[in-house]
Parts: structure tokens; sequence; C-alpha cells
């Protein structure tokens, strides 16, 4: 009777720790997923940025460019 029980109490303990790594395989996977779309979408984001200012810059210099031949 006692060996049956601590053999059912090791299966249950056995099955249940597996149900928990296989949650925590899942959770660690959607995470590493959810962080890397944010990743590379800052990425993006950050890189339109820069271009965005890069363009305007160069659009400033030419503007002044241009007004420094009209007063000339």
């Amino acid at each position: 009777m006692k060996s049956s029980l601590m053999v059912l109490a090791l299966f249950i303990g056995l099955t249940g720790c597996a149900d928990l790594q296989n949650a925590g395989r899942t959770i660690g996977q959607t995470t590493k997923e959810v962080t890397t779309e944010i990743g590379h979408a800052t990425r993006d984001i950050t890189k339109a940025i820069g271009h965005a200012s890069r363009d305007a810059v160069k659009s400033i210099k030419a503007d002044l460019s241009d007004e420094g031949e009209k007063n000339n």
C-alpha cells in the first residue's frame, strides 16, 4: 500500500514537472518572438527617422545654397 502511494506520487510529480516544463518552454519561445518583433520594429523606425533627418538636412543645405547664389 505504501509503495503504491509512493509510486503514484512520483508519477504525478513527474507528469506535473513535464507540464510545467512545456508551459515554460512555450512562454519562453513566445517571449523571444515578441521581443524580436519589437526589436525589428524599433530598428526600422530608427532607420526611417535617420533617413528623414538626413534628407531634411540635405534639403535645408540646398535651400541655403540657392539663397546664397541669389544674393550674389
